[in-house]
């Protein structure tokens, strides 16, 4: 038996860019030809040759079981017509308030269908509208409208089951022709109806019905009778409803609506909203001075002293009620949400405090140890999280910070310094430096900054993440992956055994036999005096890798189809908290036999002013220069990690406050400075995780790729703040039980942290694409509109950039970290100036395209 086919033709022309701005639905009406002919092959259908006329033809496998009258070689032809269908709009047009307000009443919503099949779901909801007692229609069989609702309708002799006429949400954007693939308006037009009739039906999970419909949560039934007024038919009616559901925030909010009039009023109010929309907003005043405006940049914005704060606090003081109220009062509660994402950050910022303190200990000599950065963290980060423009994005001591603050240590060290009269000259004069920059507007000069570069440093941030740990786990291994040997205090608990093994063992090495030397000492004295044994680098190693492991499976595990969707979302969300308590239980206590390395806990007083009368003059003059190069290192990352966590993808809505933000970095750092705790600054990825973490995302498959499109992001200061208040608790649990994480839990947190901010970031997924056939290159918009070459190009030249990057702010010699934060500036000019004389500056454009 052959396989039958059918030639669906798809226009390939996509629509203007114009039209998907102004707002047009896609509507498809599909109606089937049937012609037996003996002639028909399936194989000259299934070739796959070029179409002079443009058009693409897609092939599906029509799977038909031929009664035994069939003709196995029969060719079903289906003609598809396309149009673009106009927004409602809900100011001008009074059809459309008619049209809700007099369905509303009477039509038929069916929340949390289980039916998993599109077939079960229409007689479901045909069902509903049969039985409800304000649409009986007698004269009307719904059986028989079911079937018209279908490709197939009134031939047996074929089964192209395909929807007849529907209405989908359709954008011409960057990557082509995106599908709004969790809602379906299906129409049909019956002749014996005598009005019309909507259903709508929210899924109690999301199904896959095939090609553009592959997350469907919402279906809309319009039925209405055949002849009809131009302005009542079923096109215009589903108009209507599908303009309301083509709102991506409307369609998360039905989601959390409970009963049908809960339903019925997010339908009200968004017929509202919509409405409003085309009302002239209200104009705050010209906003001159907010870095993502596409206003020129000139020489003047710089000389308005104050004037970018003055608006940052005009365009934030409003919703600052709201970040304390959102997801707590009302009837749209996120208590779990919130409780899941002030965990995870208690843990993510926790961890890396410790594990930096421990790198500062090691290079200040106990200057600046565990203690003080836990303090200085949860001070910083309760300030910040109480008065900063954008309560999502988290400070903290970062690994530049860390690499600098050596760096500072080696030169009080090469001259006779005292270190922390030094250290807090020097943030001093990086505070005063940053208080200036937000005076003056600075932070304008971010629109020099290109997605690509602002990638290229956020990159470089993940692999000093992976750089750090794989330092660490390297020393664990130099220091105790080698033959037994004795710790220096060891040898006075047990002296005639020690000398015995001694003497032995040096007995056994001239014999040339190393190994039996170094195999009698381990077994002639206990374990617990022998300093190097390979069961601890090797249970080091797994427990790092362990936490990644886990950490990062429970994160995808929201993509699986296991459990309930909830249970799924809470699983992800608390995946670092998971791994970490769980491999710092098996470190610490099911392997409690073997010592593993801790970090170490000074008793110092916290709270101390610096001697700043142990500097000279020539002193603090010095210190200005590295202040400066601190404050451009900061002030880099800043509004870097701002301009991240506000991009248009994530759908922030209270917009940011950039110069005031940079302002408050440098009062914060004040403190840090004269107290001798670490300077702390906006922080990559952790910013970005936390918008993750309270975001709600929708999915859809393109291409046969899995996309997630951020919906809404809960904006609340109680999640950072309610964590760094648990945070400054945690010095109370010093040394422990904090001590019972081992240093290898750190790590392994370190290669999450790592791994998970490369999400997103296009400039890895074009490095994936040097590994990649071209068949598997996923449909993005520089895939369509950049040549290959030029694509492959663009990339090799970040790298360089990167690698470049990693060179002075990774490399040995302490003097070369110091010029780091010029490199970074060094990148604006090469974006700008250099590159566009390399390949083409529209292609540039494009894949520096900042797209939702």
């Amino acid at each position: 038996m052959e396989t039958n086919k059918v030639l669906h033709f798809v226009p390939s022309e996509a629509p203007p860019s114009g039209m998907s701005k102004n707002g047009y639905f896609f509507q498809e009406m599909e109606q089937r030809e049937v012609e037996q002919e003996e002639g028909c092959e399936a194989r000259e259908e299934g070739q796959d040759s070029p179409i002079g006329c443009g058009d693409d033809i897609h092939l599906y496998d029509n799977q038909i079981s031929p009664g035994p009258d069939a003709d196995d070689s029969g060719c079903v032809l289906l003609n598809t017509s396309r149009r673009y269908v106009k927004l409602m709009n809900f100011e001008e047009e009074i059809r459309a308030h008619r049209d809700l307000d007099g369905f509303l009443g009477r039509a038929t919503i069916l929340l949390d269908e289980t039916a998993a099949s599109l077939d079960d779901v229409l007689k479901r909801m045909l069902h509903h509208v049969g039985q409800d007692s304000n649409s009986s229609e007698p004269s009307c069989n719904f059986e028989e409208v079911m079937s018209l609702l279908f490709t197939d309708a009134g031939a047996q002799e074929v089964n192209v089951h395909l929807l007849s006429e529907t209405i989908q949400g359709v954008t011409a954007t960057a990557t082509g022709i995106q599908y709004q693939q969790s809602w379906l308006c299906i129409l049909c037009n019956v002749k014996y109806l005598q009005r019309r009739h909507v259903c709508i039906s929210r899924l109690e999970r999301p199904q896959n019905w095939g090609e553009n419909c592959c997350e469907v949560r919402y279906v809309i039934l319009i039925l209405a009778p055949l002849k009809m007024k131009s302005t009542k038919t079923a096109m215009e009616l589903g108009r209507t409803f599908a303009t309301l559901f083509s709102d991506i925030s409307f369609r998360q909010k039905l989601l959390e609506t409970k009963t049908q009039v809960e339903f019925k009023e997010a339908l009200v109010f968004q017929m509202h909203q919509l409405r409003a929309t085309n009302q002239p907003p209200t104009v705050l005043g010209k906003e001159e001075t907010d870095p993502r405006s596409h206003k020129p940049l000139q020489c003047k914005d710089f000389l308005k002293a104050g004037r970018g704060i003055y608006e940052d606090f005009r365009r934030r003081l409003p919703f600052y009620p709201s970040d304390f109220t959102d997801g707590i009062v009302g009837s749209n509660k996120t208590l779990l949400k919130y409780m899941t994402t002030a965990i995870f950050l208690y843990i993510a910022i926790l961890l890396p405090a410790i594990a930096f303190g421990s790198l500062n200990d090691e290079s200040t000599r106990g200057e600046i140890d565990v203690r003080k950065t836990i303090i200085g963290q949860s001070i910083g980060g309760v300030i910040y999280s109480l008065f900063a423009g954008s309560p999502l994005v988290i400070p903290l001591t970062t690994a530049p910070l860390a690499i600098f603050i050596s760096v500072i240590r080696g030169i009080c060290d090469d001259y006779n310094l005292d270190f922390p009269a030094f250290y807090a000259c020097i943030g001093l004069w990086n505070c005063l430096f940053l208080i200036l920059a937000g005076i003056f507007n600075v932070s304008l000069l971010m629109k020099l900054f290109k997605r690509s570069t602002e990638e290229v440093i956020a990159l470089f941030i993940s692999i000093a993440f992976v750089v750090d740990a794989v330092k660490g786990t390297f020393k664990i291994f130099y220091r105790y992956y080698q033959a037994p040997t004795l710790a220096n205090s060891s040898a006075g608990a047990f002296p005639a055994a020690a000398a015995a093994a001694t003497a032995t063992a040096n007995l056994l090495r001239a014999n040339g036999s190393q190994e039996a030397a170094a195999a009698f000492a381990a077994s002639a004295l206990p374990a617990s005096v022998i300093q190097c044994t390979r069961e601890r680098p090797v249970l080091c190693l797994l427990l790092m890798l362990g936490t990644l492991w886990m950490g990062y499976t429970l994160y995808q595990f929201k993509r699986s189809p296991f459990l309930h969707a909830k249970v799924r979302e809470v699983l992800s969300d608390c995946a670092l908290p998971i791994s970490v308590l769980l491999f710092s239980f098996i470190g610490s206590y099911v392997f409690s036999d073997i010592e593993l390395p801790v970090f170490k806990v000074h008793d110092r007083p916290v709270f101390r002013v610096a001697p700043f009368e142990r500097l000279s003059a020539m002193n603090v003059v010095s210190a200005m220069g590295l202040g400066f190069l601190l404050a451009l290192l900061i002030f880099i990352d800043q509004n870097i990690v701002v301009s991240l966590t506000n991009a248009p993808e994530n759908r922030l809505l209270k917009g940011t406050a950039y110069h005031w933000d940079l302002m408050l970095s440098g009062l914060i750092n004040i403190l840090m400075s004269v107290m001798g705790l670490p300077w702390m600054h906006a922080a990559f990825p952790h910013s970005t995780l936390h918008v993750r973490q309270l975001a709600f995302v929708e999915q859809r498959v393109e291409g046969g790729h899995l996309y997630e499109t951020i919906v809404q992001v809960k904006e609340t200061r109680l999640t950072s703040l309610t964590a760094n208040i648990f945070i400054g608790v945690s010095v109370l649990l010093l040394p422990l039980p904090l001590q019972w994480i081992p240093k290898p839990v750190l790590y392994g947190l370190f290669l999450y942290i790592a791994l998970t901010s490369i999400d997103g970031n296009q400039m890895c997924d074009r490095m994936a694409l040097l590994l990649k056939e071209q068949t598997s290159y996923p449909p993005t918009h520089y895939i369509r509109k950049v040549p290959q070459r030029k694509i492959h190009f663009f990339t090799f030249l970040q790298m360089m950039q990167l690698l470049i990057l990693c060179t002075f702010g990774m490399y040995p010699i302490p003097y070369m970290k110091m010029i780091f934060p010029l490199l970074m500036v060094m990148l604006i000019p090469i974006r700008n100036n250099v590159l566009p004389h390399i390949i083409e500056a529209k292609y540039l454009d494009i894949m520096d395209a900042q797209h939702m």
